[in-house]
């Protein structure tokens, strides 16, 4: 059975990152966990003990805060990578010029002003487009192309990549990340 990806703070409860359950065991073995939340838990078992002949096991839950240096207030600030997976749950998967919801195999990365013309890979210049739209747009701005935008892109803050970046958050991670998403968002939380 596959274990689902732990959940991982700054001391001040910023969310930072997921990480797999083996590196949850080396903070939990190493005394870096500084507190815990989240109503799930998870026991791993090692070995038997040649001294007392007991198995080892250690307990940790699925939301845990890191000691060491926090990252301070702007952490939720940082801009997030950015991959056509992302962004597609981002935008819902809705085709930025004709709203048509479709799968991730139909979808593209559109630039709203092109690499040709001057415009960046960056959040704030990439909306999801069906293939048949962004051909259409070709290497024009939407003004150019005549094509209006359904909906503005934006950056989103760390919590809500965080969200976008995992298939399997347990409920009591969305609940805790839920708290730091924007009203602002399109992220479905």
């Amino acid at each position: 059975m596959a274990h689902p990806l732990i959940l991982t703070l700054d001391q001040n409860g910023f969310p930072h990152r997921w990480i797999s359950w083996q590196h949850a065991c080396v903070y939990v073995a190493r005394d870096l966990v500084a507190w815990d939340a989240g109503d799930t838990s998870f026991t791993f078992y090692g070995g038997l003990s040649r001294i007392t002949g007991r198995r080892s096991a250690l307990t940790t839950r699925s939301i845990i805060a890191i000691r060491g240096k926090g990252l301070s207030g702007t952490a939720l600030q940082a801009v997030p990578p950015l991959s056509n997976r992302e962004l597609f749950h981002r935008d819902r998967h809705l085709c930025a010029y004709c709203a048509k919801e479709l799968s991730s195999q139909k979808l593209t990365r559109d630039h709203v002003v092109p690499v040709s013309q001057g415009g960046r890979d960056l959040w704030m210049n990439v909306v999801t487009a069906c293939r048949p739209c962004n051909q259409q747009k070709s290497g024009r701005t939407p003004e150019q192309a005549k094509m209006l935008l359904v909906y503005a892109p934006y950056v989103p803050n760390k919590a809500e990549y965080l969200i976008l970046s995992n298939r399997q958050i347990l409920a009591d991670q969305m609940d805790f990340l839920a708290r730091h998403v924007s009203s602002a968002s399109r992220v479905r939380v």
